[in-house]
């Protein structure tokens, strides 16, 4: 199923890299124009020219887990009379380490990004989609958003925020035109786990990862298909429905020795 063809954007977080950036090329293919948005100016620009031959491509460049940052970002697309039919909350960062050694500021940037920017964009654009009575939002979260994590704790609790978010979101837009999707991939081939610091964890060490392109189609399809849910790979969904059925403790015990270096 192919998104419904529009004149309207589709707002991309975190299109400098990984899922992001192929999301933003699944977009361009469906002929939806597309605004991106990222820290890294210089690796939009590149995108851009890639894309624009295809759809009317805006850039915007920011540092998502900052207030005024986002709040700039929404009064440009106001004050631009930007209309937004898709919103692709992407843009997230993981920290490695133990709650007690973990630097704070990093922790809050990080909670920030993955939980208050994702509510912030939702709750601002919501509003004239429903309007307009059409609307996809597609919040990427984890597979880590099923089960405590040791060792990258504040991530997989603001993972599960996520999910939890989302799946609730779903419920509340029935029937409005508006829809709501969570895509929760494994570990995959991005540059996530370089900026975590964290390459030698047994989470990735060794792994053959999915390519961020697979991962994106599949959160893409599922966005227009309108599911609530969708969790990239078999295994994956094997493990996090045995997750489900196990002892809290068990669960929390067998993530803390797979992150473990």
């Amino acid at each position: 199923m192919r998104n419904k063809k529009s004149s309207n954007y589709a707002l991309i977080t975190g299109a400098s890299s990984g899922i992001g950036l192929e999301l933003a090329r699944l977009f361009a293919a469906d002929g939806i124009p597309l605004i991106l948005v990222a820290r890294r100016l210089d690796r939009l620009e590149i995108l851009q020219t890639e894309l624009s031959e295809q759809v009317d491509v805006k850039l915007f460049a920011c540092d998502l887990s900052d207030t005024i940052a986002r709040t700039q970002l929404l009064e440009h697309i106001a004050g631009q009379q930007l209309k937004i039919d898709y919103l692709i909350n992407n843009a997230g960062c993981g920290q490695f380490g133990a709650i007690a050694d973990n630097d704070w500021p990093a922790t809050n940037d990080m909670l920030q990004l993955n939980m208050v920017a994702t509510s912030h964009l939702c709750r601002s654009l919501l509003p004239a989609m429903k309007e307009r009575a059409f609307g996809r939002i597609l919040n990427v979260a984890s597979t880590a958003a099923f089960q405590p994590g040791p060792g990258m704790a504040a991530y997989f609790a603001s993972k599960a925020y996520v999910l939890s978010y989302s799946e609730a979101l779903a419920y509340e837009l029935k029937g409005c035109g508006v829809t709501a999707t969570c895509l929760c991939p494994g570990a995959t081939q991005t540059e996530f786990f370089s900026q975590a610091v964290m390459e030698d964890s047994g989470l990735v060490k060794d792994k053959q990862l999915p390519a961020a392109a697979h991962v994106a189609l599949q959160g893409y399809q599922a966005m227009n298909q309108a599911k609530a849910l969708t969790i990239h790979g078999f295994f994956n969904r094997l493990r996090i429905f045995s997750l489900r059925t196990a002892p809290r403790r068990m669960a929390t015990a067998i993530t803390a020795a797979i992150l473990k270096k």
